[in-house]
C-alpha cells in the first residue's frame, strides 16, 4: 500500500509540474508586452541573450543563464529583416537577432514597398543599424515589391508575408 501511495503521489507531481511549466509558458506568451519593442531592443543590442531569433509566428530567446522563452508575434504583422549587399552576403531563413551580420551596417536605404495591387506600404529611408540589417513589420498574408536604392545602386525583389516565409532576407544585392 505504501508503494502504490509513492507512486500515486509521483504520478501526481509528475503532472502538475508538466501543467506548472506549460502554464508559465503561457502566462509569459500572453503577458502584455510590446513585442515590437523587444524584437528592436534585441536587434540594436539594448538587451542582450545568448539568442534571439524570430519565426514568422515567434520570437524565440534564449537567455544568458540557458533559458528559452517564446513571445507570440502580433496576428495582423510580420517582421522581416533585409540585409541588402553589394559583394558580401550569407545565406538565412529565419533571422537572428543576435547573430546575424549584414555587409552595409549604418548606412541609409531608400526603401519603397508596395503591395501586388500598387498600395504604397513605405516609402522612406531607413537606416541598417550596426547589424547592416533594415527591421520592418508588414502586414501579413501578401507579396509585396521591394525597391531599394543606395549610392546608385538598386535592388528590386518580391517578399511575402506567409505563415512559415522566411524573415532574413539576405538575397538582395544592389548593382
Amino acid at each position: 500500500m505504501r508503494v502504490k501511495t509513492i507512486i500515486v503521489t509521483l504520478l501526481v507531481a509528475v503532472v502538475l509540474a508538466a501543467c506548472s511549466s506549460n502554464s508559465n509558458e503561457e502566462t509569459k506568451n500572453n503577458q502584455e508586452v510590446d513585442i515590437k519593442k523587444i524584437v528592436q531592443d534585441y536587434s540594436t543590442d539594448e538587451i542582450t541573450a545568448q539568442s534571439a531569433s524570430i519565426t514568422s509566428e515567434q520570437l524565440i530567446v534564449t537567455d544568458n543563464n540557458g533559458d528559452e522563452s517564446t513571445y507570440s508575434l502580433p496576428e495582423d504583422e510580420f517582421f522581416v529583416s533585409i540585409a541588402p549587399f553589394i559583394n558580401e552576403t550569407h545565406p538565412c531563413t529565419n533571422h537572428s537577432l543576435t547573430g546575424c551580420q549584414g555587409e552595409l551596417a549604418n548606412k541609409d536605404f531608400e526603401i519603397y514597398i508596395e503591395d501586388m495591387d500598387g498600395n504604397v506600404i513605405l516609402d522612406e529611408t531607413r537606416n541598417s543599424g550596426s547589424n547592416g540589417f533594415v527591421d520592418l513589420w508588414l502586414p501579413r498574408e501578401q507579396t509585396y515589391r521591394v525597391k531599394i536604392n543606395f549610392e546608385g545602386k538598386q535592388v528590386e525583389s518580391e517578399v511575402s508575408t506567409f505563415k512559415n516565409d522566411g524573415t532574413c532576407i539576405t538575397s538582395m544585392q544592389l548593382t
